[in-house]
């Protein structure tokens, strides 16, 4: 049996509970506000109750509204799961009916997914009239806190790191692909090792140093020439339309780029890693319906193609 203290639990009104996880999941009081169908005076009002409850400020403002404070990441970890199974109790688990639910999905994932999939969900939800997707841009060693902060629902990433708290699922593999152009660097294809090294290179990495590929051909005593670097694997392939240089992006993006961009996709010429895509989520949401929606369409959406190789043959 559960030791309930009443006097202290009476001091802690369940509501308020709620609207610290609209505050976390929204990070601004307005948006917060008009997600728990609330003013925003009762919004404001409720987080100062917050504030006088845990003693601390919680939130703190920023310019494009409210960041949390470590105490409020803290009670995260914990309020999150505990509002989950009320919910479940509450409700019982009631069916998640997506075509009248309304529901904002959060997904966290870097941008190479976020074009493999999103078009794919995007086309899924587009008769849901009450269903909105969301994606934030987040990384295998972001996913997990995202989700301990309730900023995402659903973290996708290449073998992301987590903990005891979290569940995982695999999607699909993928390995890599080489992009350029064909009307400004006319190479046959598949690429020879010769052509490759002898053109330059757009690199897309974090610290814009090394990548990948780097590691592949320093093991081999090789080296290649890179004239610039990027964040973004969008932004490698965009700069490809007049640029006559080779980016090698993940394969699940390059034949999406490939297909947008007019660019041609083929194998590197040497051998590279194949890594498998896994979506994670928080263990205390495995159960409800609504997420196991969302991870069902996640599914599906990515299916056994998501991470195919572009073709071998001359081109």
């Amino acid at each position: 049996m559960i030791d309930i203290y009443e006097t202290e639990f009476r001091k802690a009104d369940l509501n308020l509970l709620v609207v610290f996880a609209a505050l976390l999941r929204e990070r601004s009081v307005t948006r917060a506000a008009a997600a728990l169908h609330l003013s925003q005076g009762a919004t404001s009002a409720a987080l100062g109750r917050l504030r006088v409850l845990f003693d601390d400020e919680l939130f703190t403002r920023t310019r494009g509204g409210v960041e949390p404070t470590p105490r409020a990441v803290e009670l995260a970890r914990r309020v999150e799961p505990a509002l989950g199974l009320i919910h479940g109790a509450v409700t019982d688990r009631d069916p998640f009916d997506p075509t009248t639910a309304r529901r904002t999905f959060t997904l966290g994932m870097s941008d190479d997914l976020e074009a493999a999939l999103l078009p794919g969900l995007l086309e899924a939800t587009s008769k849901l009239p009450g269903i909105r997707l969301a994606v934030r841009q987040a990384s295998r060693n972001t996913v997990a806190d995202m989700i301990d902060r309730s900023e995402i629902d659903l973290g996708i990433a290449a073998a992301p790191a987590h903990r005891a708290e979290h569940r995982s699922r695999a999607l699909f593999t993928s390995d890599y692909t080489c992009l350029f152009n064909p009307r400004l660097l006319p190479l046959r294809t598949p690429l020879a090792l010769a052509d490759y090294l002898a053109h330059p290179h757009l690199l897309i990495s974090y610290d814009g140093r090394r990548g990948i590929v780097d590691d592949v051909l320093e093991a081999r005593g090789l080296d290649r020439r890179v004239i610039a670097s990027t964040t973004h694997f969008a932004g490698a392939a965009l700069q490809l339309a007049t640029l006559p240089a080779l980016t090698t992006v993940p394969t699940h993006a390059a034949t999406v780029y490939a297909r947008l961009l007019d660019l041609t996709a083929t194998v590197p010429p040497l051998p590279m890693p194949t890594y498998t895509v896994s979506a994670l989520w928080h263990g205390s949401v495995s159960d409800d319906p609504a997420h196991l929606w969302l991870r069902n369409l996640v599914d599906t959406t990515a299916g056994p193609g998501a991470g195919t190789s572009p073709d071998r043959g001359d081109g």
